[in-house]
């Protein structure tokens, strides 16, 4: 079974007079319940092919199919659909709406999205509070908590609408040592509980050390693929 499957994907951009080619010929697939990670110096793709596997953007030619649909075929609005049904984001600076608590912040993607009853929207966001050690903090506002909780209830708001895959840019870059340790732990405890995806895209090597598959770019291609000893992955 196969969540991700890419094809001859490419990207281009115009720069003035200059044609710059992001991502040339990226192929790959990813299974469900998978842990993965793409690395790379900058300007090597990462973040391009993270904006396409998230239905942010699309390739300037390839075959992109995610969850059985093949994605570069939806219109926005369709994308947008599919975006929230299917896809969560973490992102290194949090993204958390200033203004909304963090109980209100991880319910953000339900109001939405989803047309979820108010009793489930409560039960969901408790359980995923409790699971990420942020109960006690439901009430507080973003500059109330340290960035290891931010970075906890950005976890919890990518899970809360039970999406098959979690795209994370650079989750752990503004965070220390001990704490990106703890948030990446947590990250393969939703794995394994939820089955969901995780693909990251970083520089920083305590992410690549707990992936599972190792995807490395450069110049917009995959020069190499690495698997962890151990793994069922083929």
């Amino acid at each position: 079974m196969t969540l991700i499957s890419a094809v001859n994907l490419e990207k281009t951009y115009q720069a003035g007079e200059v044609i710059v080619k992001a991502l040339d010929g990226v192929s790959f697939e990813i299974e469900p319940s998978s842990f993965v990670s793409f690395v790379g110096p900058s300007g090597s793709g990462k973040t391009t092919l993270l904006n396409l596997i998230g239905c942010l953007d699309k390739p300037t030619s390839g075959e992109l199919r995610i969850a059985d649909t093949e994605v570069l075929s939806l219109n926005r609005r369709e994308s947008a659909l599919f975006r929230g049904s299917n896809i969560g984001f973490i992102f290194q600076d949090f993204n958390l709406i200033p203004v909304l608590t963090v109980y209100e912040n991880i319910e953000y993607p339900l109001l939405m999205v989803l047309t979820t009853s108010v009793e489930e929207r409560k039960k969901r966001v408790l359980e995923l509070l409790e699971i990420v050690g942020m109960k006690d903090q439901r009430d507080k506002y973003p500059d109330q908590i340290s960035g290891g909780q931010k970075q906890r209830a950005a976890v919890a708001r990518a899970l809360v609408t039970n999406p098959k895959l979690v795209l994370a840019d650079e989750p752990t870059a503004n965070l220390d040592k001990h704490t990106a340790y703890m948030v990446i732990e947590l990250m393969k405890k939703m794995r394994d509980d939820f089955k969901t995806t995780f693909i990251f895209s970083t520089h920083d090597p305590k992410v690549v050390g707990e992936a599972e598959i190792i995807y490395t770019l450069d110049d917009g291609t995959i020069i190499n693929k690495a698997i962890k000893a151990g793994k069922k992955h083929d």
